[in-house]
């Protein structure tokens, strides 16, 4: 890994290299950034835990940075924050280092990257197309190899349009997993901080640097006790039924089909449902009562005649209309919400996440302009719905049109899946993943060591998998075990600590959902138990051990070294 000095020299050299100013709101002397990393490597050579030392990252512009001031994209409306927004504070922590602040639609309230009195950002390939935003400037700096990984905020689809035209991975995490303490409310209900980097693994880590309930964010949210840590081996993942896609240009089709194919290839089982109940409900952020949050977020600060210069005209249209909305239509509307979702519940139920297209076109920034409304409306249709109904998502790289355009699709799931959609997306971007030595997880999660017949592969590793557990790594155990073959259906072994004579012990590290131990607990036959078990490292955990007595007359198969070698031996 480089240095964190050689990484920000490196990414100012790139700065340099792409000349693409309108990126930037507010961009970190070269020097002050250097002096900032030159304390990470320090901090890391002093054996500090640093998890991010070695990377740089952008900040969007409506999320508070300490030492730039916030502007949220209105020039009039800036101020210098005292402290960083909670998630940014969480990975300066981490050793990251900050770069500057990114343009944005203006207050948060676009899809397009053109909203903006800093200049409309560029697509990243495609320079006459647009950005997508809000987080336009966070998507294009990931995308041009500026930064390591960008913070967006997401409300109507803000964290994964941008990384669909980008190329690029964008994390939507369940809406108050990441605080929102520091940040500029658009919808304060439903606003989320989110991620972009070019993969899944350092995306997914960063989201869960930054996740955990923050005091000061009364809707911060904790991990649930029984939320899945994983996917299942072969997930039920919903497409949409084609006749739903009809809106889509052909080339744009046929993407999405090679999409549907290559998630199949990884072994998920693909089930067609029918997506108008979500369409129907991503209508209603604008064009129902549900705007009026964006009134109450900034609505004062537009009808003050002051903000007229430098206010985006398509912005204070949608948000100075909300201001007189009235609160019976917010009730119809969160009425209508209620019953939209609960079709929408019917229509996945079983199913473990939903794929879409995360965008339908890739329009022109002259396009945008000649229709603002229209064309960010319906680069919105395949997101808008997502925090409405509580969704986990990530966007991801799905190849390119005929036509050249980036395609991108999107895997969606009920709150709390975020590591099941995360799972599926590394597994259908397998060459794309950014290694990482583990995956955060939430401190709820219970660490199991596993030796035998439920080990991955093995007859019993679905109980596991059945409880959302997901695979930490291959370890051994400390030199104080034996292993016996044990006479059971179906076949296992039996691990038994001892004083002496004892070998290390091939085995797997599991993390297991906290909720599901007691389940795994009732259900585990005699005279297998539930005990800690050392490892070679030192550490201990809970894991799978044998009753002495049990392994009385039973052959000792320590010599093998592990399950798997026995059975392989056998056959």
């Amino acid at each position: 890994m480089k240095s964190a000095e050689e990484r920000v020299r490196a990414a100012y050299a790139r700065i340099g290299e792409v000349d693409r100013p309108e990126v930037w709101i507010s961009l970190r002397d070269e020097e002050e950034a250097l002096a900032a990393a030159r304390e990470v490597d320090e901090r890391r050579a002093s054996g500090a835990d640093l998890p991010l030392a070695g990377t740089v990252f952008a900040v969007k512009d409506n999320i508070d940075v300490a030492g730039f001031p916030t502007t949220a994209g209105h020039p009039g409306y800036a101020y210098e924050p005292e402290k960083n927004a909670t998630a940014v504070a969480r990975l300066l922590d981490a050793g990251a280092v900050v770069l500057g602040k990114t343009n944005l639609d203006q207050f948060a309230t676009g899809l397009v990257g053109t909203r903006s009195p800093y200049g409309a950002v560029r697509d990243a390939h495609r320079p006459d197309r647009v950005s997508g935003g809000s987080s336009s400037g966070s998507g294009v700096a990931v995308a041009l190899g500026i930064v390591d990984f960008a913070l967006g905020t997401d409300t109507a689809g803000s964290g994964r349009v941008p990384a669909a035209f980008g190329g690029i991975v964008g994390v939507k995490p369940t809406i108050g997993l990441v605080p929102n303490t520091g940040v500029v409310p658009a919808c304060r209900t439903l606003d989320c901080v989110t991620v972009f980097a070019a993969g899944t693994g350092l995306a997914r880590q960063v989201a869960g640097l930054m996740s955990g309930v923050d005091p000061a964010d009364p809707r911060s949210r904790p991990w649930p006790v029984d939320a899945p840590l994983g996917a299942p081996p072969k997930p039920r993942v919903g497409v949409p039924d084609p006749a739903d896609l009809v809106g889509m240009a052909p080339e744009w089709r046929a993407a999405f089909e090679a999409a549907v194919k290559r998630l199949a290839d990884t072994g998920a089982e693909t089930v067609q449902f029918h997506v108008k109940p979500f369409l129907e409900a991503g209508r209603l952020l604008y064009e129902g009562a549900f705007v009026a949050e964006r009134y109450a977020a900034v609505g004062s600060f537009l009808v003050n005649p002051e903000s007229a210069e430098g206010l985006d005209p398509t912005v204070a249209t949608i948000i100075s209309g909300a201001g007189s909305l009235p609160a019976h239509q917010l009730v119809a509307d969160t009425e209508r919400l209620d019953r939209l979702r609960a079709e929408a519940r019917a229509q996945t139920a079983g199913l473990d996440a939903i794929l879409l297209p995360t965008v339908g076109e890739h329009p022109t920034i002259a396009e945008v302009a000649e229709d603002p409304i229209g064309v960010n409306s319906r680069l919105g249709t395949y997101t808008n719905f997502c925090n409405l109904f509580d969704m986990a998502a990530i966007a991801i790289p799905a190849g390119e049109t005929e036509d050249g355009a980036k395609f991108g699709v999107t895997l969606a799931a009920p709150a709390f899946s975020d590591h099941v959609v995360a799972d599926i997306a590394e597994r259908f971007l397998a060459d794309r993943a950014v290694p990482v030595d583990t995956v955060a997880l939430p401190p709820s999660a219970v660490p199991l060591v596993v030796v035998g017949a439920h080990l991955s592969g093995q007859p019993l590793n679905g109980q596991l998998t059945s409880l959302g557990a997901r695979l930490l790594a291959p370890v051994r155990t400390a030199a104080e075990y034996r292993l016996y073959a044990l006479d059971t259906e179906p076949a296992k072994p039996g691990l038994v600590r001892v004083a002496e004579g004892g070998a290390q012990i091939e085995a797997e590290l599991w993390a297991l959902p906290r909720a599901g131990l007691g389940g795994l607990l009732a259900e585990l036959p005699a005279p297998m138990a539930l005990g800690r078990v050392r490892l070679a490292d030192g550490a201990e955990h809970v894991g799978f051990l044998c009753e002495p007595a049990a392994v009385a007359g039973a052959r000792d198969i320590t010599s093998f070294g592990g399950w798997r070698a026995f059975l392989a031996a056998r056959e």
